[in-house]
């Protein structure tokens, strides 16, 4: 065996069990390590369900440099959760419900009413934002610090007065609150059809001496949630500061990885949040002014993340004046056509990247466009999908007839080929020179069967992503057994499919095989019988058991995506067969 094939044959068997290591030793592991992960947190939050109100808030600090004031803001000290009880507005929009209590004023209860937990019709709606006096809170906060330590700034404990109990598209709320010492703080409230909350506030002085204000604002989560453990997909803190992503996963904030619970980007407009793999919760502060930007690991028992903005110059309330300021808070499905709606529309600078489109961005953001149009002429996603598939080999097929062709060729060649092999069979390079020989007087390239494959790579990856991260997909049905393109084929060929009754989910998720990537095995190793035999035995025997190796491979992949591939090598198969007919009458 001469050294290309042997280096090819250990590049394969290496990949391969890199491939199934990666399932078998890291997958699992994360896996059960993140269930266990849970379970401790859930007992510590649980723990220390009596002490959290006791504890103190943590509001951002200005970074002041000297220009705007040489007082430092002071720290709102108040109550993790409210220590009174008051009523709470009701939210009642198209797409949210919830409610916000009159006692600080925070977001802490949104309901998404589009979108269930499963697909069972008895599911739950998903709750979002939880309150702060929930095992796990999730809250949104909006406010003011001050260079004076003499002037209370509203905190938790804070009851507003408010001139409607709901909140929905066509009745704003507006609230208000006096110090006692001169400032009363007043804020609208207004909602939209879809997620975006828009926090009007404003503060009317009756001193005699101007004080400077920082307006903020902070997104608080108590716990770590459930993540899907995939490399491929961010979820976590993330934000856009001077239109540049940064993310930052929960453990990095957790372990204060390189300094994280203390970064403070500053940038003029920006946007900063969590996101989860189909949700958002952001604060988009006035893209005119510049902020500080932080993410933050809260000490305390149990894990508590925050990320939060406050004006980097502050604003001067003159004596007798007032000062405004606007922010956004977006808690909700992250819909491409609407992240990218509001970017145009109020100047958000790249908020559809809270959707993870991954390297090939350039790619994967107009597939998703394509086959969502697709999808609205067909009604159906994986219908989109084939079609889809269709539009690419249209889009291909001039380098796959050039690559085809060449294939074709190479088949006829297989006998002068095999007398060459035999004739040198002594002297390797001698029968490589005659091999190069012929390839030319033929005009035949046999590298020209990989181009197909190097040209799907992006395409699958670009694809895979589409079907992963775009909550379009989400419990998108197909036909038959497949009601969720974005997940894996629910059919395993250990219980016959569904036809005997039990249940195979003990078996690790690359060995319960599902009806479409066995389907898709099948294609690959039919369309792979097309092509020319490798020379060398060896190599041809890897060769064979690649179909295996990718059934098994696929089998944890995405639904629509195994579906994919499947019709792309059905049509492959077509395009292949029929090239070399012709080859083969030219001939």
């Amino acid at each position: 065996m001469n050294p290309e094939n042997r280096n090819m044959i250990l590049a394969i068997s290496l990949s391969m069990a890199v491939l199934f290591g990666w399932q078998m030793f890291v997958v699992g592991p994360e896996l059960e390590e993140e269930a266990a992960l849970q379970q401790q947190i859930a007992a510590q939050e649980a723990a220390a369900a009596a002490e959290a109100a006791a504890e103190l808030n943590e509001v951002p600090k200005a970074n002041l440099s000297g220009s705007a004031s040489e007082a430092t803001p002071g720290v709102a000290s108040s109550a993790e959760a409210p220590a009174v009880s008051a009523p709470r507005i009701t939210i009642d929009a198209p797409l949210v419900s919830g409610s916000i209590s009159l006692a600080g004023l925070r977001i802490d209860d949104v309901m998404l009413k589009a979108y269930r937990e499963t697909q069972d019709d008895d599911s739950d709606n998903i709750q979002f934002l939880l309150q702060t006096d929930s095992d796990q809170p999730f809250f949104a906060e909006f406010g003011w610090a001050s260079g004076d330590a003499d002037q209370p700034m509203p905190t938790a404990d804070s009851v507003w007065t408010a001139s409607s109990m709901l909140l929905s598209p066509t009745t704003p709320v507006t609230l208000s609150w006096n110090n006692g010492k001169g400032l009363t703080f007043r804020r609208q409230l207004a909602i939209n059809d879809d997620y975006m909350i828009t926090v009007d506030d404003s503060v009317e002085s009756s001193l005699s001496t101007p004080l400077t204000l920082f307006p903020y604002g902070l997104v608080r989560r108590h716990g770590t949630p459930p993540t899907t453990g995939i490399y491929i997909l961010h979820e976590g803190a993330l934000g856009v500061f001077d239109e540049t992503l940064s993310e930052i996963d929960y453990d990095d904030m957790r372990d204060g990885d390189e300094g994280i619970d203390d970064i403070r980007p500053e940038s003029n407009g920006g946007w900063i949040g969590f996101t989860d793999k189909y949700w958002l919760a952001a604060l988009v502060p006035d893209q005119s002014k510049r902020m500080n930007y932080a993410f933050k690991a809260l000490s305390g028992p149990g894990d508590r993340y925050q990320v939060d903005y406050i004006s980097s110059d502050g604003m001067v309330l003159a004596a007798g004046g007032a000062v405004t300021s606007q922010t956004r808070l977006f808690a909700g499905a992250k819909k491409v056509s609407l992240l990218d709606g509001y970017a145009a529309e109020l100047g958000i600078k790249n908020f559809d990247l809270a959707i993870d489109f991954g390297w090939f961005y350039f790619l994967t953001k107009p597939f998703f466009y394509a086959i969502n149009w697709l999808n609205g002429l067909l009604g159906n996603f994986g219908l989109a999908v084939l079609a889809f598939t269709v539009g690419v080999k249209l889009v291909f097929y001039p380098l796959a007839n050039k690559s085809y062709r060449s294939m074709g060729k190479m088949r006829i060649l297989q006998p002068k080929v095999q007398q060459i092999r035999e004739r040198h069979a002594d002297d390797r390079m001698a029968m490589n020179q005659a091999m190069m020989a012929l390839y030319k007087e033929e005009k035949v390239n046999p590298a020209a069967g990989c181009l197909p494959v190097l040209l799907q790579i992006p395409v699958f990856f670009a694809l895979y992503k589409v079907l992963f991260v775009t909550i379009e997909m989400r419990h998108a049905p197909f036909f038959g057994w497949i009601t969720d393109l974005s997940a894996p084929d629910p059919t395993s060929v250990f219980n016959l499919f569904g036809l005997m009754p039990f249940s195979v989910d003990f078996l690790p998720p690359f060995l319960q095989l599902g009806a479409w990537p066995i389907m898709m095995g099948v294609s690959m190793f039919l369309q792979m019988r097309l092509n020319p035999a490798p020379p060398d035995p060896v190599q041809a025997r890897i060769f064979q058991f690649m179909p295996i190796i990718f059934t098994f491979l696929l089998a944890t992949f995405p639904a629509g995506l195994v579906i994919y591939w499947t019709w792309n090598n059905l049509l492959s198969m077509a395009q292949q067969w029929y090239i070399m007919k012709r080859i083969e009458r030219e001939s």
